[in-house]
């Protein structure tokens, strides 16, 4: 058994200029002011719109991430219908075969210390939840037959694909402390990551 901590990858290759000038240029449309597109106005273009609210422009350009997280964490994430997804499946990953180390793996809650008795009652319903498992697939029970006893804490991969507009939608909901805290320790990842490479885009979503 192993316990990881979530982690995220931003898989798309950003030049944050590019981005602006892509949507200055599509943005401009509406106003036909194209004319009044320089080398350096992409940035004063895309705040002015988002600030004003016409955030319809930043739709033209999307975002891919990979997200390490727990089942419960990937439960709500696919629950922005917009966004598209793809996520590494218990009906067919077999977790008793070598390829996975015959184990399983699980993401570590950010909200119990590892010396504290919840965690480590935490930790030994998951010694329970793996060995049923295994059991299962060592008796012939398929994977999605066996993932019956698998817990929300089981790690999985998801590659969550956005546009802009609807990653500021996301945000602002999954970086409230109104939002569970394993969804929100993802979120404030993500968002950091995209202050740093899309600061006119993101720098106005706080938390």
């Amino acid at each position: 058994m192993k316990i990881i901590k979530p982690s995220i990858e931003v898989l798309t290759k950003i030049d944050g200029d590019e981005f602006l000038k892509d949507l200055e240029m599509a943005g401009r449309v509406c106003y036909k002011s194209e004319d009044k597109i320089t080398t350096d106005s992409a940035k004063t273009f895309v705040h002015s719109i988002i600030k004003s609210g016409h955030e319809s422009v930043i739709e033209h350009k999307s975002i891919s991430v990979k997200i390490v997280c727990d089942r419960g964490v990937s439960h709500e994430l696919v629950r922005h219908r917009i966004a598209s997804f793809s996520q590494e499946s218990t009906r067919y990953c077999n977790y008793g075969k070598d390829k996975f180390e015959n184990s399983l793996t699980f993401i570590k809650p950010c909200f119990w210390e590892e010396d504290g008795v919840e965690y480590r009652k935490w930790y030994a319903a998951l010694q329970v939840c793996e060995n049923a498992y295994l059991e299962l697939i060592q008796c012939g029970a398929s994977p999605q037959e066996a993932r019956s006893v698998l817990p929300n804490s089981l790690k999985t991969e998801v590659i969550m694909t956005a546009n802009l507009r609807e990653w500021r939608h996301f945000f602002k909901l999954r970086t409230s402390e109104k939002a569970h805290p394993q969804m929100r320790e993802v979120a404030i990842a993500i968002l950091n990551e995209f202050k740093e490479l899309l600061p006119v885009v993101f720098d106005d979503v706080a938390y």
